[in-house]
């Protein structure tokens, strides 16, 4: 994301610096390994301690070394997916000037909305849910047992779907402050690992949920304010 920027003559808070003068939307497989780096931020807090889990099932159960590279296998594909999914996302936004090149909303109004959805999404049982399984993965495995590589990959793409189904929210957040800034990026991103331990993790969900909906409406009246469409 850093050379990306770089290469954009953008700064730290996904800016133009210095001589740009403009700022050439990036390609669709730059976008996809951009966000595909992003989701290995997200995913990782989790994925580390659910294979361990696995390792577990392993000396206890009837797991095996080819059932936790399913697991991994099953992972990947949903990261991989959901980069392209939302790569391709961007590039439409783009398209109908919902955002501008560098990923910003370019109305405060669908920033502010975005703020209240994710904010309300907080509060769901949809959320509750995921989270629940992003904490304990061994009480997914115990559910969802099955054997062998291919059965590893289906409880990883399983695990994988609720782990997006948790954090798809904070990556959406990226069109309000720029899905180019390191800054904005990087805060969503320790919002996600913050989210995701297993010590403080239940008690902030909520009060984030809180926080995006005071800035939501904290946006709209900045903008009723200032007059602004």
């Amino acid at each position: 994301m850093y050379m990306m920027a770089q290469d954009m003559g953008l700064d730290f808070i996904g800016r133009p610096s210095g001589m740009a003068m403009s700022t050439p939307p990036p390609s669709f497989g730059a976008l996809t390994g951009m966000w595909a780096a992003m989701m290995a931020a997200m995913m990782l807090p989790t994925m580390v301690p659910t294979l361990r889990a696995y390792e577990d099932l392993i000396i206890s159960a009837n797991g095996s070394q080819t059932g936790w590279l399913g697991v991994l296998g099953g992972y990947f594909i949903i990261w991989i997916g959901f980069s392209v999914m939302i790569a391709a996302l961007q590039l439409g936004l783009l398209y109908f000037g919902i955002i501008d090149a560098l990923g910003i909303a370019t109305s405060p109004w669908i920033a502010g909305s975005l703020l209240v959805l994710v904010g309300l999404f907080q509060f769901t049982q949809a959320k509750e849910t995921c989270h629940g399984v992003c904490h304990s993965p061994m009480g997914y495995f115990l559910s969802n047992w099955r054997t062998g590589f291919f059965g590893g990959g289906r409880m990883g793409l399983g695990l994988g779907i609720y782990c997006v189904g948790c954090c798809w929210g904070f990556m959406i957040l990226g069109f309000v402050g720029g899905v180019m800034s390191l800054l904005w990026m990087g805060l969503a991103t320790v919002f996600m690992i913050i989210e995701k331990l297993p010590q403080v993790g239940r008690y902030v969900t909520r009060p984030m949920g809180f926080m995006l909906i005071i800035a939501g409406f904290g946006t709209y009246i900045w903008m009723l304010t200032m007059g602004g469409t």
